[in-house]
């Protein structure tokens, strides 16, 4: 009897013994970060597509190193009933696993952040997104040439160049080109009813203004001197005078022949057979030649009223210019200004 007791006293000992290594050994793989005091913290954007698994994310956190073991996270998660909601997460190994599922099911999905400037043309700000990981710049040029998506917004243009807002935008990683190219159109067109009479212009009115709004942008430098060079290009359209500026030489070059941009624009340049070049054809060019801020489009919304004809680069450290009624004047100040002469002519 005294042996039985004893072989039943060893057995419970072990038993205690081994639930208490399974307890600690549970403890470890579900609340023991992978990432210690010693460890470098690893992280890992997972990407949660609609009516993925436990088991899947487990399987794929495990093999990034973000977890110790599949098994505790998928039987942690079914007792704690964890609900995923889909989108792009951001986990740590440093994480335990209450904070992943926190997360997870919290619905806070990771974000891209890219700021676009003014000025940009399409092809640029192409080139940024792939660089920045939104969308391949060959989508994105092709959503912004939709020939149905133009229509949907009433663009009579060939793209969207000009009607994509510069901004901060927060872009999701698994958005795609059209709808790219929607969120900054729709920034547009929000951002235009804070200038006064802009959004009630009809299609081809609100076109003229984005044109000419597309030059004084990449003309300006000061921002008070915008509406002044607004107010040189309506007297030169109001008389049939040539624009004669460098900005839409520059996108010729740049973007319809594919060249790098110049350092100075050569007389040669001036010649260029473009129906963009201002120098030889009077009036506005056939479309806008960047995507201009609120600065650029206010100034073409409202120019003021004014007799000058002409400006003229007279600091190039600050950028300000000086402008001119006649071209007398306008010559004079180029013989004091020689230097980084450049703008309207």
């Amino acid at each position: 009897m005294r042996k039985i007791f004893v072989t039943s006293l060893i057995v419970f000992l072990v038993l205690v013994v081994a639930c208490g290594g399974v307890a600690a050994g549970w403890w470890f793989m579900s609340r023991k970060p992978v990432a210690s005091d010693e460890t470098a913290a690893v992280s890992y954007k997972l990407e949660v597509p609609s009516g993925m698994g436990i088991k899947a994310v487990a399987a794929q956190l495990e093999q990034q190193q973000i977890i110790r073991s599949q098994l505790a996270f998928y039987l942690l998660a079914r007792q704690q009933n964890l609900q995923l909601k889909a989108g792009f997460y951001t986990l740590q190994s440093s994480m335990s696993l209450e904070e992943m599922f926190e997360i997870l099911q919290s619905g806070r999905q990771e974000h891209l952040v890219v700021s676009i400037p003014e000025g940009l043309t399409l092809t640029k700000i192409g080139a940024l997104l792939e660089a920045k990981g939104i969308v391949a710049s060959e989508d994105f040029l092709a959503a912004a040439k939709d020939p149905i998506l133009l229509a949907e917004y009433e663009i009579p243009a060939p793209s969207f160049e000009g009607y994509l807002f510069p901004d901060t935008y927060h872009f999701n990683p698994s958005m795609r080109a059209e709808a790219v190219v929607r969120m900054m159109a729709d920034t547009f067109c929000t951002r235009i009813t804070g200038i006064e009479g802009l959004s009630q212009l009809s299609s081809q009115e609100l076109f003229d203004v984005v044109r000419l709004a597309s030059i004084v942008e990449r003309e300006y430098r000061v921002a008070a001197e915008a509406p002044l060079m607004a107010s040189v290009f309506k007297n030169r359209l109001e008389n049939n005078i040539g624009l004669y500026s460098c900005a839409t030489i520059v996108y010729i070059i740049t973007e319809i022949e594919g060249r790098p941009h110049p350092e100075v624009v050569t007389n040669k340049d001036l010649k260029l057979d473009s129906p963009y070049n201002t120098y030889k054809w009077a009036g506005l060019p056939p479309g806008p030649i960047s995507n201009p801020g609120l600065v650029a489009l206010s100034a073409a919304a409202h120019p003021p009223e004014t007799d000058y004809f002409f400006f003229r680069l007279t600091a190039a450290g600050d950028g300000s210019h000086h402008f001119s009624e006649d071209f007398q004047e306008h010559v004079e100040m180029g013989q004091l200004y020689t230097k980084g002469a450049a703008g309207t002519r």
